[in-house]
């Protein structure tokens, strides 16, 4: 199963459709068994994240601690994560940039004066203050931290016991043989939870065109084509700029996370593609003590999908409402953007609270954020694969940078790979690939 999970993901996604579409057609609109039917299917994927979401807490600190103590240099890593950021504020530039570029080109809103018929719910923007951020990076509790999933806490404190681990030499050699030792336990366990993955795909994607049926997306038609277009352009260039470092193994990597995409785009869910990104990596020849640091910090701060989808879908408001906005209030929206985007892994709703707090700092109706809910799940399902795809192309850029990408492996290869040689230094006892 492990060699063919591709194609049952696919199966999984046209079998999803077409049940969803029979039982929205069978069964009235807004009836009980039809709700109950839809929300009977979702069970398949909420049980799915809920064991992937067990294993991301342990996976992500065991691969940080054992990969930072591996550098054994916090010249290193201070280099790595400066060249992680250094990207990720590129990419966060571009994928901006490039929404409100072709939102203005296409202006999907244009002409459009909806009627904001759904309710928006609570969506509190407090959350997105400098003050409120800088508090969230730094834990309370690692506890609390690894309750929450908070990815971002995770990080900071092993970037510390990695440290200190690397400092301690011998006397912490012991606690680091243990992160590798759960690092390759997660693994293994994401092996059997991946087994369910095509059946979460299933129900997912049954649920959700059971309940909103396939006319959503041909009311909303030229939104979500002119926005899936939008994030091709973005695959495009994100991929031409890996090839500006990777050459010809930029075509290997896509076919190496073809499965961390496909479970991100049926799932609408970062979590559920990390546990095997981390896997596909590893078989393309990425080290774990690059791929364990620079892949949570992107999750962070490197969503190029979600950043595109905030000034794409602010634009479309404005438009929709007949608002017009110049180059110069465009430009402050897309610095604003930038900063307020960087908070967005954590928050329920993220995206949309990020729409929420642009549209109220320049004047523009809230309200409008009810005409993007009909399709929400679709879009997500788009911006969250390149989420995934942003950040594989990162962390083997700067693995590619740093001259320490190795030899790739199989792909297809059936058993999880653990971390590779995280207690050696530098370079040492790296399979390194001369020719890349």
């Amino acid at each position: 199963m492990a060699r063919r999970l591709t194609l049952y993901i696919v199966i999984a996604m046209i079998l999803g459709i077409a049940t969803g579409y029979a039982l929205n057609r069978a069964l009235p609109a807004g009836s009980t068994t039809l709700a109950t039917t839809a929300e009977t299917l979702k069970l398949l994927p909420d049980v799915f994240l809920r064991l992937i979401k067990m294993i991301i807490a342990p996976l992500i600190l065991a691969t940080l601690v054992s990969g930072i103590a591996g550098m054994g240099d916090s010249k290193a890593l201070g280099r790595i994560g400066g060249r992680a950021l250094g990207w990720f504020i590129t990419a966060s530039l571009i994928s901006i940039s490039l929404g409100l570029l072709l939102v203005n080109l296409f202006r999907p809103g244009a002409g459009l004066r909806f009627d904001a018929a759904t309710k928006v719910g609570d969506l509190d923007t407090a959350d997105f203050t400098v003050h409120h951020f800088v508090l969230q990076i730094v834990p309370t509790s690692l506890l609390d931290a690894m309750a929450q999933n908070n990815v971002l806490q995770i990080l900071v404190f092993s970037l510390f016991a990695g440290l200190a681990l690397s400092a301690l030499g011998e006397k912490g050699a012991p606690l680091v043989r243990a992160s590798e030792a759960l690092a390759s336990l997660m693994l293994t366990m994401t092996d059997y939870v991946m087994k369910a993955a095509p059946f979460a795909v299933f129900g997912a994607l049954a649920a959700v065109v059971a309940t909103k049926g396939l006319g959503i997306i041909v009311t909303y038609g030229v939104f979500v084509s002119e926005f899936y277009f939008a994030l091709l352009v973005l695959w495009g260039l994100l991929f031409g700029m890996g090839a500006l470092f990777l050459g010809k193994r930029i075509i290997m990597l896509a076919r190496y996370i073809r499965e961390p995409i496909l479970l991100a785009f049926s799932t609408a869910s970062s979590e559920s593609a990390l546990p095997r990104l981390f896997e596909q990596l590893d078989r393309f020849g990425v080290p774990r003590r690059i791929s364990g640091f620079v892949l949570p910090l992107g999750y962070s701060f490197n969503l190029d999908g979600s950043m595109m989808y905030t000034s794409f879908a602010t634009m479309f408001i404005a438009q929709a409402y007949n608002i017009h906005l110049s180059i110069g209030q465009q430009i402050a929206m897309l610095l604003t953007l930038m900063v307020t985007s960087k908070g967005i892994a954590g928050v329920p709703r993220a995206s949309l609270v990020v729409i929420a707090a642009t549209l109220t700092q320049f004047g523009l109706p809230v309200e409008g954020i009810a005409l993007l809910l009909g399709v929400d799940t679709f879009l997500d399902m788009g911006r969250t694969a390149t989420n995934v795809v942003g950040n594989a192309i990162a962390t083997s850029v700067i693995t590619r940078w740093e001259g320490m990408l190795q030899v790739p492996m199989d792909p297809d290869a059936p058993e999880p790979v653990p971390p590779h040689d995280t207690p050696e230094h530098g370079r040492r006892g790296l399979h390194l690939d001369e020719s890349a």
